[in-house]
């Protein structure tokens, strides 16, 4: 199974009811919905969202914020 995860940033989203965990979470279903599209099992997918809260840089540099807002494609068993 492929495990897509979607992260974000820290920075509360402006303007919007949603949250970075909502965010992170459509991140990842869009990747999961595109890999579908060319022909992936959806039995093989998974996705996830982490939010904010598995940052790879503590930083508050942009540099940092924007390396956390990311996807990960991880290879796990059922």
């Amino acid at each position: 199974v492929m495990r897509v995860d979607g992260h974000t940033d820290k920075r509360p989203i402006q303007n919007s009811p949603k949250s970075n965990w909502e965010l992170s979470a459509e991140r990842a279903i869009s990747v999961v919905k595109y890999l579908v599209s060319k022909g992936i099992a959806p039995q093989r997918l998974v996705a996830a969202g982490f939010g904010e809260f598995q940052p790879i840089d503590p930083g508050d540099s942009e540099e940092a914020l924007r390396r956390n807002r990311r996807i990960e494609l991880k290879l796990t068993e059922r």
